[in-house]
């Protein structure tokens, strides 16, 4: 049964709420944003520093480009320019092989170009591959060869973050990872 009297009493307290609500001075004003000043005068006391802005959602700006062979580069502690050493990401499209690739999770085999790397193939299809620093030295992009030791299908372009047993478990850094047979793979997988 309903009580008619708690009913009364919930209707008249509802009233009241309303009421007070919508008389004048019971309003919340929101304080001044002063965000941006405070973000201006921390900004002011930091020196100005060398590095590049954020490109995209990668940590640190995204990777940068690499400097083609015989192009100059930054110099090296000997003062001689940095030269970037040969592999297949030097490759143009008509010179590079392509292979079968099967993404394991994704459920699709994609024909990818020797000079492409595995995270890059699977952007180019629109999938929301896992990365940050696109240069090897992190985990995010990690991923999983299923036939064997990922450096029986696959070159590493300067990756730090995997040692020998781990690569001899399939293990891959998809960001530098480009394909040099057919292979199948399990994304977002790490040691």
């Amino acid at each position: 049964m309903v009580d008619p009297l708690g009913v009364a009493i919930g209707l008249g307290l509802t009233l009241v709420a309303v009421a007070v609500h919508f008389t004048r001075g019971a309003t919340w004003q929101a304080p001044e944003d002063i965000s941006q000043q405070v973000l201006e005068r921390r900004a002011s006391t930091v020196a100005e520093t060398g590095f590049p802005e954020p490109a995209n959602r990668a940590i640190g700006g995204g990777g940068g480009a690499a400097v083609a062979a015989g192009a100059e580069g930054e110099l090296a502690e000997s003062g001689e320019a940095a030269v970037e050493e040969e592999g297949p990401w030097s490759l143009t499209d008509e010179e590079a092989e392509t292979f079968e690739i099967e993404f394991v999770k994704e459920g699709e085999t994609l024909e990818i170009r020797e000079n492409e790397t595995i995270l890059e193939a699977g952007e180019d299809e629109g999938w929301d591959l896992p990365y940050a620093c696109r240069e090897g030295q992190c985990l995010s992009c990690g991923g999983r060869v299923t036939n064997g030791p990922s450096e029986d299908f696959l070159v590493h372009h300067d990756q730090q973050m995997l040692d020998e047993d781990e690569m001899g478990d399939g293990y891959t850094l998809t960001c530098v990872a480009y394909p040099k047979a057919d292979f199948s793979i399990e994304t977002r997988e790490s040691p």
